[in-house]
């Protein structure tokens, strides 16, 4: 039996790996943007072709060298993590970074092994030699790993993944998400790391890479060029609104039980086809498009090997023991989505220009990690 109040955690020094791609991004703002945390924020990150530090460019005029430091590293460099995490004297380590595109995953698998297995690997270590105390760990650390429902492969017309689901990746990608898990729980059950993992479905919201599907529709719809959708469209996927994620990753940080899994997902399925006539319409009503003109550039390309046909998210076990509910629904989450990429139009430019990678190599130099 679990004791009340046993998995409370209360961070004082957070490391977020991969803190300037998307999903961290939206956790940095969401994490500094809280009245009850006052805390410190240490992004750890890369910078391979997604990551953006520009994205975080207003938090680092707030709160840099306060409460907000950029640290520029490879989570696979063994001896680069040990500095960070005894210069800042790490207490949580919240682990975003993961190459993440199936497309590329495909094409270069090597990339996700070394990113997503050994990275992960090298982080639990580090952490294993910095939080240990006697016989055990010190008290209030905690490691969390940020995961993806796709490592639960693919689903019927009926079902949902819940946290006992077996393991059934069919991507590069997700075959190295799945061996990152496995090492997580690994190091719970074999050394005792204080250790809690999310299992999440697609994420949207600002910020997002424009290879991903929704925003590289809603750009390709505003410059009127082709919208690709693979196989037959009706693939199904659960949408997660990327603020709402950030919300339930700092719930699980501070209350999930050491040794648990959560999954996290938007209880909103929606095939890809329906979803990119949707985006068709909120683009027109809120360009004076017309949205039959856009939809008329939706072109069915071949599909692409291991595409799973449906994933739906069971997040019962977050909701019953943490209080956590997404909070936006599909349509103003699509919505905000929409507005933003309107309304940013500098930083959409920026990086599909590749102009965001000449300011990281004048601000940070041209080392790729």
């Amino acid at each position: 039996m679990r004791e009340a109040g046993s998995a409370r955690c209360e961070p004082a020094n957070v490391l977020v790996t991969g803190g300037a791609g998307f999903i961290g991004v939206n956790f940095i703002r969401y994490l500094l943007g809280r009245n009850d945390f006052d805390g410190r924020v240490i992004n750890y990150d890369a910078l391979t072709y997604a990551g953006n530090p520009a994205s975080l460019a207003d938090i680092e005029r707030e709160w840099g060298g306060t409460r907000y430091f950029f640290v520029r590293g490879d989570v696979a460099d063994r001896e680069a993590v040990d500095r960070v995490l005894g210069e800042h004297a790490i207490d949580t380590i919240v682990h975003f970074a993961a190459e993440s595109h199936v497309d590329r995953s495909i094409v270069g698998p090597e990339a996700f092994v070394r990113t997503n297995v050994t990275g992960t690997f090298t982080l639990l270590e580090a952490a294993r030699a910095a939080w240990q105390a006697g016989g055990g760990f010190r008290e209030g650390v905690r490691f969390h790993h940020i995961s993806t429902d796709e490592v639960y492969g693919s689903l019927g017309e009926t079902g949902y993944f819940t946290e006992e689901t077996p393991y059934d990746p069919r991507s590069p990608y997700s075959a190295s998400k799945a061996a990152s898990d496995h090492l997580v729980m690994a190091y719970w059950h074999t050394y005792g790391l204080p250790v809690t993992l999310s299992n999440c479905s697609n994420n949207y919201g600002p910020y997002h890479f424009p290879e991903k599907l929704i925003p590289l529709m809603i750009l390709n719809m505003l410059e009127g060029l082709e919208l690709p959708v693979y196989g037959d469209g009706r693939n199904v996927r659960d949408w997660l609104y990327v603020e709402d994620h950030a919300a339930a990753v700092w719930d699980i940080v501070r209350g999930g039980w050491p040794g648990q899994k959560y999954n996290v997902g938007g209880g909103n399925e929606w095939e890809n086809l329906r979803l990119v006539e949707r985006l068709a319409e909120i683009v027109a009503e809120r360009t004076g498009m017309s949205a039959e003109a856009i939809r008329a550039k939706i072109t069915f390309v071949r599909d692409r090997p291991g595409h799973d046909r449906r994933y739906a998210i069971d997040c019962s076990k977050i909701g019953r023991e943490l209080g956590w509910r997404p909070s936006v629904t599909f349509e103003e989450g699509l919505a905000r989505t929409v507005d933003w990429y309107l309304g940013n139009g500098d930083w959409v430019r920026e990086v599909r220009s590749g102009e965001y990678r000449r300011w990281i190599e004048r601000n940070y130099g041209t080392r790729e990690q």
